[in-house]
């Protein structure tokens, strides 16, 4: 027993640093979970099985008042590998869905776990409200500016507990970095870096179109976006780097990054954006996205510089990923390892002490497990009936995906953009173009 509860409590603190409990071993949730009153049960159905979708599963399954009743993919491999898996458990075999809709109409299930592609988020989370069922959404929330107007606009309108996954918003480390910037002890804040160097990240071999799986429902799978035959380039993991689905390592590792200098910066809109970039380290690999990329952001007395390479670890202050807030009196760097502060130091002659302006803050490590607090905070909520306490409520996820977005279209015009808040549009109909992406095989967007 001692060993089994050192093994849970050093897997709880790695996956911490990884982001995701996708190495807890779904067999130990029989050792976590109780038996609970059929009243007291919280029923819960996943659209999207893979990746963050299972890992989000498994974290909310380690509160014991949760049964999944429900998985959903469209594909049937998938959906027969994680029953498995959950089996081994001890959990009894969900009921099986294809089609999200069916699943949505199942008055079985309470709240509704969405970890699909980003091209799906919009619809899924839209109609699981309508549905009258509470949403955990993974990030981005959408893969349009025109989709996050929308899912802003409809989630505000309802009385459903939404949490967005990003996971950061409920890890204590990351919220005790975010007070120490708001102290003022760095003082005047006039630079915020974010960045993910992700040396993991190979070239993608361009390879022939196939056909389709047996067990997948490809039709499906590309849902509004633009019909293309089956390539598996395109398919699970690779979708992120092709814009039909999604917004390659921007809106990926981005919106959890950039979502933490917005907040240590108080700021939601900016000024202007422009990005340079390109597809520098394989250009010509099947990857459709940049593979390098940086991007400027103009806010009133700041400006919030965003970097990705792939193929490379050396990022910023010997950090593959991170946040840096540079003020006057030193620099608070922060990332999912921990968070520290390096101070600056008076200049010869400008002060007789000539030491550090502030104390020195020591690397403060990780403690505790962000993405079980996250999912532990959404069932809170779920429970009180209260919106106030969501750590990572629409609005997080609205602000930093938008702000993601922006810099993608600014990317793809090779233009500084000047963002008009009041009227929620560039000052460019190039760019504007980019605000919404067309809805196709019969699909319509919702208007929130």
């Amino acid at each position: 027993m001692g060993n089994r509860r050192q093994f849970i409590k050093q897997g709880s603190l790695l996956t911490a640093g990884m982001g995701a409990s996708l190495l807890f071993p779904p067999e130990l949730l029989a050792t976590i979970r109780k038996k609970t009153s059929p009243n007291d049960r919280i029923q819960v159905g996943l659209i999207g099985c893979n990746g963050m979708g299972f890992a989000n599963l498994l974290s909310i399954l380690k509160n014991s008042e949760v049964e999944v009743v429900a998985l959903c993919d469209v594909d049937k491999n998938v959906l027969a590998a994680k029953t498995e898996a959950l089996e081994k458990a001890g959990i009894k075999k969900p009921k099986w869905y294809g089609d999200y809709r069916k699943m949505l109409e199942d008055r079985d299930v309470d709240i509704v776990i969405i970890g699909t592609p980003d091209h799906w988020h919009c619809l899924q989370l839209v109609d699981a409200v309508d549905a009258g069922k509470d949403v955990y959404c993974e990030k981005p929330i959408a893969n349009s500016i025109t989709e996050c107007d929308a899912m802003l606009n409809k989630v505000n309108s309802s009385d459903r507990m939404v949490q967005i996954g990003q996971w950061q918003r409920s890890q204590p480390h990351f919220v005790d970095a975010i007070n120490y910037v708001h102290s003022g002890k760095l003082g005047q804040i006039r630079l915020a870096k974010a960045w993910a160097y992700q040396g993991w990240m190979q070239s993608i071999p361009v390879v022939p179109d196939a056909p389709v799986p047996d067990g997948v429902d490809y039709k499906m799978w590309l849902g509004p976006a633009p019909e293309r035959p089956f390539n598996k380039n395109r398919f699970h993991f690779n979708f992120r780097w092709f814009w039909d689905y999604a917004g390659g390592l921007m809106t990926d590792w981005g919106v959890h990054l950039i979502d933490y200098a917005l907040y240590g910066m108080k700021a939601a809109n900016p000024k202007s954006v422009m990005a340079i970039g390109g597809k520098f380290a394989y250009p010509d690999d099947a990857e459709e996205t940049p593979d390098t990329l940086q991007t400027v952001y103009e806010f009133d007395g700041f400006s919030l510089l965003w970097e990705h390479a792939t193929g490379i670890d050396g990022g910023n202050y010997g950090r593959d990923h991170g946040i840096a807030f540079i003020g006057n009196n030193g620099t608070l760097v922060l990332n999912r390892g921990g968070w520290e502060v390096i101070p600056e130091k008076d200049r010869p002659n400008w002060n007789q002490n000539n030491g550090p302006k502030i104390e020195a803050v020591p690397l403060q490590k990780v403690e505790a497990n962000g993405l079980d607090l996250h999912t532990a905070n959404f069932l809170e909520a779920v429970k009180s009936r209260n919106t106030a306490i969501l750590t990572a409520p629409i609005q997080v996820g609205y602000d930093t995906a938008r702000v993601c977005h922006m810099g993608n279209i600014a990317f793809k015009t090779g233009k500084r953009l000047f963002w008009n808040t009041e009227a929620a549009k560039f000052g460019s109909e190039e760019a504007n173009n980019h605000l919404a992406k067309a809805y196709h095989n019969g699909w319509k967007l919702p208007t929130g």
